[in-house]
């Protein structure tokens, strides 16, 4: 497994070691004493997985502390574009985002820990989505902020003739009024 920083600290991205041949591949996608050899002791407690076609736009989701989430994200079919966004006050890079491509193809893993905001956009026909997260999901702490929020000025890399996205996440606000309570 390679392990390989972004330019937001603690923000990684992991690239499995794959194994091919005729017959197909072979990869860990987790391996607990890997990551704990890297320093990312990570309880993971619960597995989730979306389907979602050409044009979605999930996020920027999050959940207020204590029930903040570390999550592992990865993709088993299609391609994303994934993001994430440091809310963490007092980070050096707080209201910064990075993002990636990360596909069935390139089976790049995408570590985001607690105190980012998370989202995707899907670039192919359709993608089956799955996270691991460290922390169970709990209604009353979910926040967002809006996917376009000028502040980050993300690049979907869709056109918005494209983009499709809920209504639940088109009111949610902006980072100047989004409620977040994480430090750094």
């Amino acid at each position: 497994m390679k392990i390989i920083e972004t330019p937001i600290p603690d923000l990684l991205i992991i690239e499995p070691r794959v194994f091919a041949d005729e017959r197909g591949y072979f990869f860990e996608s987790y391996n607990a004493s890997n990551f704990k050899k890297y320093g990312l002791e990570t309880n993971f407690v619960q597995d989730n997985e979306s389907k979602s076609h050409r044009g979605v736009i999930r996020g920027l989701h999050y959940q207020l502390e204590p029930h903040s989430q570390t999550k592992l994200i990865r993709v088993i079919r299609g391609t994303v574009y994934d993001v994430a966004v440091d809310l963490r006050k007092g980070s050096p890079t707080f209201g910064q985002w990075y993002g990636l491509e990360v596909s069935a193809a390139n089976k790049k893993q995408f570590y985001i820990p607690k105190g980012f905001a998370h989202g995707f956009s899907v670039l192919s026909e359709y993608a089956i989505f799955s996270y691991k997260c460290d922390n169970f999901y709990n209604p009353a702490s979910e926040r967002g902020i809006r996917y376009d929020d000028p502040a980050f000025g993300i690049d979907w890399k869709l056109s918005e003739a494209e983009a499709v996205v809920s209504e639940k996440d088109m009111i949610l606000p902006f980072l100047a009024d989004a409620e977040m309570n994480f430090s750094y």
